[in-house]
């Protein structure tokens, strides 16, 4: 099977152009909800394995030397982080306990947002259908995920997804780290022992969250026959109507309309694809609330974002009010009628 990422292509037949908005809690890019990991083994020098990378890495030789580890050609690694699409590493900022606002999420539940969303769910009724009935997942759901994540389509980002997940996998590398431990861990000059421990356990958490994104993209480049800085998408490197990352791209990509392609810009591969998501972890009929709470959470780890989800599916689901009749127009009195009552 062959599998597509977008429209629009530079190689033949592939299309090249990602997009949308995982939510990742604040500004700065990051994952939502924390997730604190035990605290990490004492940090070892990283092995150099050939030579060592040349100056002109533009900050990224820690990521760059992973690779290399992970298997990829330095050669290539460093040739793709050299590329004037890439932007020099400047450092990734990141809160220890980012928690996202349900203010984020506000507008989705006003009457022009949820007149939008059963829009969405009428256009595409076959591609939601298919989707339920293949996945047991409500076509309401999958509606009101790809309503939220990118307005059913319409909004998809440009940004280089490699350089986006980068980023992110760079939380640990050692100066960024200290840069953190000090912006996060230090209070009147003195160095908090638990706050830094907190830091060091973010750090690894977005390292081991993002770092295999990474590696995926190149899986994916591999596959396609690409150049890993033609995929567009997400400031936050999700891609797609449903905005998978790369690892669940592959993992849960579906083939919704049967053409033999799986494109997550194409409504019946997407609304398969997230269904799939949802029903491998643990969507079914019959699921109390608390489980619908949790397959969502493993999309996306915050609970604004989940009660947007349900309220949404919710309103769409809902039948449409009857018009209010009209209320018939008082008729004034007659001059012979207010002197036959002495008005």
């Amino acid at each position: 099977m062959r599998i597509v990422l977008c429209r629009g292509a530079r190689a033949p037949g592939i299309a090249l152009v990602l997009a949308g908005a995982l939510a990742f809690g604040c500004a700065t890019g990051e994952a939502p909800r924390p997730g604190l990991v035990s605290a990490p083994e004492p940090e070892v020098a990283p092995e150099v394995v050939g030579e060592p990378v040349p100056a002109g890495d533009g900050g990224w030789g820690y990521l760059i030397e992973k690779l290399a580890r992970d298997g990829l050609p330095r050669e290539r690694a460093l040739r793709t982080f050299q590329d004037p699409r890439f932007e020099e590493f400047d450092g990734l900022p990141f809160s220890i306990a980012p928690k996202e606002s349900h203010a984020l999420y506000r507008n989705f539940l006003r009457p022009g947002s949820v007149s939008l969303a059963k829009q969405c769910r009428a256009e595409h009724a076959t591609a939601f259908e298919h989707a339920e009935k293949t996945q047991q997942v409500p076509a309401s759901v999958v509606a009101a995920i790809l309503h939220v994540e990118t307005g059913c389509g319409r909004n998809t980002g440009s940004s280089v997804v490699l350089h986006r997940l980068a980023r992110l996998a760079m939380a640990n590398e050692p100066q960024n780290l200290e840069m953190n431990i000090a912006r996060n861990a230090t209070v009147k000059g003195v160095r908090n022992s638990a706050l830094e421990q907190r830091t060091r356990d973010r750090a690894k958490y977005l390292e081991d969250l993002f770092y295999p994104e990474v590696r995926a993209t190149f899986d994916i480049a591999d596959r396609l026959q690409i150049d890993p800085l033609d995929i567009r998408g997400s400031g936050s490197g999700a891609f797609g109507y449903p905005q998978f990352l790369p690892t669940s791209y592959l993992r849960h990509g579906v083939d919704g309309d049967g053409d033999g392609l799986i494109s997550l810009y194409d409504v019946s591969d997407a609304a398969s694809s997230a269904a799939h998501y949802l029903a491998v972890y643990g969507w079914k009929p019959g699921i109390s609330q608390a489980e619908k709470r949790q397959a969502i959470w493993h999309y996306n780890r915050s609970d604004a974002y989940i009660d947007t989800v349900l309220g949404l599916a919710a309103r769409i689901d809902a039948p449409a009010k009857a018009p209010k009749p009209a209320k018939a127009a008082k008729a004034r009195p007659t001059t012979k009628q207010r002197v036959a009552s002495g008005g």
